[in-house]
């Protein structure tokens, strides 16, 4: 008797995969954007990402010394975002993101409350942004300007997201009506997680 050779799909394009579906694109439209390299179903794809789900995409360190923070501007269709960003100075990863409509203090105090919430209150690093010092003292942690060092590690980490999304060309494409940025949450969970691998 013989058996069918069950052809598996390399992790290399089960990622991009997850990249174009977190980037919007239905699975059926993710599965035909494969076609060009394998054949597989938008069944398949379904299974991925219920498999590979973004919130099992995580980083979690038993210490951790301080955050280091920073925030930049994304284009989403005609629509301009914040994208805030905390690391950590050791390992350099990412140990979150957050995306909202602008920018003040009640935004940084929301991410920072959600970092700590993940991984307990920890000295904050940040740049001159008039919101940070007084969300810090709200939350009753230590706040301080960055470091020549800590400078450069989180504009460097800032840089790389910002490459990889004017990749396609400067904004995320959506057609959604009253997007409500979810694929885009999808999409940074994914790249954390990439980054975040990438790191030693």
């Amino acid at each position: 008797m013989t058996y069918a050779k069950r052809n598996r799909t390399s992790a290399k394009d089960i990622g991009y995969a997850l990249y174009l579906y977190f980037l919007g694109l239905s699975y059926r439209s993710t599965s035909k954007a494969l076609s060009r390299f394998i054949r597989r179903s938008h069944v398949s794809v379904w299974k991925w990402v219920q498999h590979y789900k973004p919130e099992r995409i995580s980083f979690k360190r038993r210490k951790i010394s301080k955050f280091i923070i920073d925030e930049t501007q994304i284009k989403v269709g005609q629509d301009y975002f914040w994208i805030w960003v905390a690391i950590e100075p050791i390992d350099k990863v990412i140990l979150g993101t957050y995306i909202s409509l602008e920018r003040n203090m009640l935004i940084a105090e929301e991410f920072l409350h959600s970092m700590i919430n993940k991984y307990g209150k920890h000295p904050v690093s940040t740049d001159a942004g008039t919101w940070y010092p007084q969300a810090c003292r709200f939350l009753k942690i230590k706040h301080r300007l960055h470091s020549s060092y800590e400078k450069s590690i989180i504009e460097r980490t800032i840089q790389s997201i910002k490459d990889r999304t004017e990749s396609f060309d400067d904004y995320f494409p959506c057609t959604k009506c009253k997007c409500k940025l979810q694929h885009i949450r999808n999409w940074f969970n994914l790249f954390v997680g990439c980054y975040n691998g990438g790191n030693p």
